[in-house]
């Protein structure tokens, strides 16, 4: 062996948080990368059901890393269980002589397929994915199916990807060893938002007079989908506590940054408070997204459903701390509470404006929790994931080759 792994990776569809991880693999020694993409409907325009908008990423979604568009039938459009129905993976997994497969999640009966291939071609396989045992269902009769299905899955992969701390938890909650799991944690591209954010500064003003927001006043920021499990109504309630008599607007600014099903009814309620400190600013692509995280004092995200929350990442990569509920798969691993931000309990909309309010009255709290947290989220990187799955591959390899010999 030459030290180098044949690697297919298997995803549902670019993802422009995916392929900068892609791209920086290719660059580097040790793993010969090549994607297989399920569909590839997200490099077109598309309806975003989730931002209620047509969305065309501005970054580079298959620059710089081998890939390939599975044969389909029928069209791409969409994605669910069943589509697009993709087929050739096993004769290009026994073509390419890989030394693994790497799939990302399970939740399309391609993954479920690429497993299987790989498996009858004496493959190993890594998972890779979001679940956390916080978002396990409260439905019992499909909790039973997945206490019986989940093992029998897992106990088909040689390796587990841990994202972080609860999906760590996951795995083993569902039988996989601890020797089987790896850390391979859930990061974005660090240095495109640390760099573009410091390069927006310039310009941190002039944005500001875009959106209309005086000099001199805090900025407290929501960027996501506005959908009822974000709780950005949480928010804007938690907001209006911060008036000092109920009547007078904030000190700070609330802006919000996506679109959705919640936005009409969010907008309602703002125009009920009747003041001039709120913004709403339409859905923002990423590469718009530093300048808003340097323009913010504060990034709040407060889902009571988030597997990760990578706008995390992004905040924390502009030197911004940041609030998130107990419910965000980002919290244990990137937000240590008081240090460099705050965790509170979900739909705690009192919690959250207190620590809303402890932020916003201390300029100097907030520049140290932002410090502290740009040195935590430099430590979830692309190299950590390189070490990771280099780990995993060391370890799944080193069986395989046992076994040959």
């Amino acid at each position: 062996m030459d030290g180098t792994y044949r690697v297919a990776c298997l995803v549902s569809h670019p993802i422009q948080y995916q392929a900068p991880l892609f791209r920086y693999l290719a660059t580097r020694p040790g793993i010969e990368l090549t994607v297989f993409f399920l569909s590839d409907h997200s490099i077109h325009g598309y309806r975003d059901s989730g931002f209620g908008v047509d969305v065309k990423w501005d970054v580079p979604l298959l620059d710089g890393y081998q890939h390939e568009f599975l044969p389909r039938v029928g069209s791409s459009s969409g994605l669910s269980f069943w589509r697009p129905w993709t087929f050739g993976l096993r004769a290009r997994l026994r073509r390419g002589r890989f030394d693994a497969l790497w799939v990302h999640g399970y939740a399309h009966r391609g993954c479920l397929a690429g497993i299987a291939a790989a498996k009858s071609l004496n493959i190993p396989v890594m998972l890779r994915g979001e679940s956390n045992l916080l978002s396990e269902t409260d439905d019992a009769l499909k909790l039973g199916v997945k206490r019986i299905a989940m093992p029998a899955l897992l106990r088909t992969i040689d390796a587990a990807l841990a994202i972080g701390r609860l999906n760590r938890d996951y795995y083993l909650h569902y039988g996989v060893e601890a020797g089987r799991i790896f850390a391979m944690p859930y990061a974005v591209d660090n240095e495109f938002f640390r760099i573009a954010s410091e390069c927006a500064r310039p310009r941190r003003e002039a944005l500001r007079a875009e959106l209309g927001l005086k000099p001199g006043r805090a900025v407290i920021l929501f960027a996501s989908k506005m959908q009822p499990h974000k709780r950005s109504a949480d928010l804007l309630e938690a907001y209006a506590r911060l008036s000092l008599d109920g009547a007078a607007e904030p000190a700070p600014y609330l802006v919000f940054a996506g679109d959705g099903a919640e936005r009409a009814g969010l907008e309602r309620r703002a125009r009920e408070l009747k003041w001039d400190s709120i913004r709403f600013i339409g859905f923002r692509n990423q590469s718009e997204l530093p300048a808003l995280y340097d323009l913010c004092d504060v990034f709040v995200l407060p889902s009571e459903h988030e597997p990760w929350g990578l706008v995390v990442n992004e905040a924390m990569n502009a030197g911004k701390p940041v609030i998130a509920s107990d419910r965000v798969g980002a919290g244990p691993d990137l937000i240590e509470d008081g240090v460099n931000g705050f965790i509170y309990p979900v739909r705690d909309v009192a919690a959250l404006a207190d620590r809303l309010r402890k932020l916003i009255d201390s300029p100097e709290r907030r520049t140290a929790m932002g410090a502290r947290a740009l040195e935590a989220v430099a430590r979830f990187d692309f190299n950590a994931d390189r070490d990771g799955l280099l780990a995993a591959l060391d370890s799944i390899a080193g069986k395989k080759a046992r076994a040959a010999a």
